[in-house]
């Protein structure tokens, strides 16, 4: 923080209270006024901006420097990524690759509650770690119409499957952005990955389960349970061991690979000795050679190897200081201000993701470099007003803790005592519901939950890992996600009965969260 004094009004309930007015507005934009997000973003931007330099005494040179540091992370690497992301996913479809994909996923069983679990669960995960931003729910939503199941139903299960992969979506930027968030107690991306394997693989493990019961009842787990089992400890043991020693980049997509490949296997020598359908007439799904779908998954496999050589220990070693690659590693002063920013040109997890890209565009003779390029053009023509909200959001984080705004509201918050880890994922929750991102939600509420950790005591990396852990919960039932689950479906119109229809999921898992917190809170 630049500032030392994060009490201008010599006291604390007005200062928190004039500290909170950038959120507050911010979530009165979207919700009462119904604001565009962008909108909201900008505007709010300028309202921090002015109570920051005015109110808070942060001089305009680093009022400015925090503006501008908040942008440039937003651009690189998190831009990078979003945008490098999307643009595999495309070159995928484009190709082809993408449908023999789903063919081969589709086809691996007749029984509808294994192909949920393949492709509500398993593929889910991965389009969320491999694009996010609504786009597995999107996809997930409509390759389960096509196999049967009804529209709402659907998008109501790929909604509370989501659950399990969100905290780490398109390459685990949730987690990651926090370490480019100058957390109080110098909290590190890697600390809070650690953390949230305390917390999420418990609920991870239980989703394939209430997923299967939402279809089929008790009957159906009974005779599924080898095939849950398999998907539930693959995935949560593989997720929590990557949190744990890698981090949050491959949180989604080695763990949602493994479920997926190991279930296929097993499924080759096991089926449900009653074939469930939804409709008593099972869905034909086109054949393609074992050679044909081991070309669709490339992309994939490409994108896994290149992000795992990227987290690699000896390979990040490069590009510390001294390293043979640090030279690529851009690190300037702000002009005007006292603040530091750096681009990683190389190391980047953007530019593992547009090796991935390029050398798919290079072995599939039917994209070729001018198509593969065009698709580059359309995919940034369709992100850049989101790039610019996120730009605009950490714009308004930098502003808060450097200006001293945070701090304002961590220590008045903390005034609950010990009893704020039981609230604090309900911070995440509401960040979530009204941004619809866990990323805007982690921008904006971490800082505040690392403060108010440092006070009280309580680790801060646990309470951001519950911020993060609450907003996941959130992503259920938000109005975007609930907005592009009905349009995907066919169904635009209905996003409030799909809401009831998940709100008590999403609340029953955030209730767990808060009392786990807070148990953890007691033991750490």
């Amino acid at each position: 923080m630049l500032v030392e004094t994060f009490d201008p009004f010599h006291n604390l309930m007005i200062s928190s209270l004039v500290g909170a007015v950038p959120i507050i507005s911010f979530l009165l934009c979207l919700t009462l006024f119904k604001m565009k997000g962008i909108h909201a973003a900008l505007l709010n931007l300028v309202i921090t901006f002015l109570i920051s330099m005015f109110l808070f005494d942060l001089p305009f040179g680093e009022s400015m420097g925090s503006v501008i540091q908040g942008v440039i992370q937003g651009i690189w690497p998190i831009g990078y990524i979003i945008i490098m992301a999307v643009w595999l996913y495309k070159t995928s479809v484009i190709s082809g690759k993408f449908d023999i994909l789903r063919a081969s996923i589709a086809g691996i069983s007749q029984d509808q509650r294994l192909q949920l679990l393949l492709i509500g669960f398993c593929f889910n995960a991965f389009l969320e770690g491999a694009a996010g931003f609504g786009v597995p729910i999107a996809i997930c939503a409509v390759l389960l119409v096509s196999l049967g199941f009804k529209t709402l139903q659907a998008a109501m299960l790929c909604l509370i499957s989501n659950g399990a992969s969100g905290a780490f979506g398109a390459i685990g930027i949730p987690v990651a952005i926090t370490g480019a968030l100058n957390l109080k107690g110098n909290v590190t991306s890697m600390d809070v990955s650690m953390m949230t394997a305390l917390t999420l693989p418990i609920i991870n493990f239980t989703i394939p389960f209430l997923l299967i019961w939402l279809v089929d009842g008790f009957k159906g787990i009974k005779e599924t349970l080898p095939a849950i089992l398999v998907v539930s400890v693959t995935y949560t043991a593989s997720q929590a061991m990557i949190t744990l020693i890698m981090g949050p980049e491959l949180a989604d997509i080695i763990p949602s690979l493994l479920a997926l490949g190991i279930l296929a296997l097993f499924s080759k020598k096991w089926q449900p000795k009653h074939i469930f359908l939804l409709n008593d007439r099972a869905v034909q799904t086109e054949k393609h050679t074992v050679v044909h779908i081991i070309k669709a998954w490339s992309p994939f496999y490409l994108l896994s190897i290149f992000v795992l050589i990227w987290s690699l220990p000896a390979f990040k070693g490069l590009f510390t200081e001294g390293g043979a690659l640090d030279f690529t590693t851009l690190a300037f002063k702000i002009p005007g201000s006292t603040l530091i920013s750096k681009i990683d040109l190389i190391s980047a997890t953007g530019t593992a993701i547009l090796l991935a890209v390029l050398t798919t565009i290079m072995t599939t003779t039917s994209i070729g470099f001018s198509k593969g390029f065009s698709l580059f053009g359309k995919t940034v023509a369709e992100f850049w007003i989101p790039i610019v909200m996120i730009c605009a959001i950490l714009g308004i984080a930098k502003l808060m803790t450097y200006g001293g705004l945070t701090s304002a509201i961590g220590e008045k918050i903390a005034a609950t005592g010990n009893f704020f880890p039981l609230l604090s994922p309900i911070l995440g929750w509401i960040g979530v519901f009204m941004t619809g991102s866990v990323v805007n939600n982690n921008t904006l509420f971490a800082p505040i939950q690392a403060t108010a950790g440092h006070i009280i005591g309580t680790n801060p990396a646990l309470l951001v890992s519950a911020n993060t852990a609450g907003g996941t919960m959130a992503k259920l039932i938000s109005p975007q996600s609930i907005a592009i689950a009905t349009a995907a479906v066919g169904e635009t119109g209905q996003e409030s009965v799909l809401t009831k229809m998940v709100l008590k999921y999403s609340i029953g898992f955030l209730t767990f969260v808060c009392i786990w917190t807070f148990v953890l809170s007691l033991l750490l």
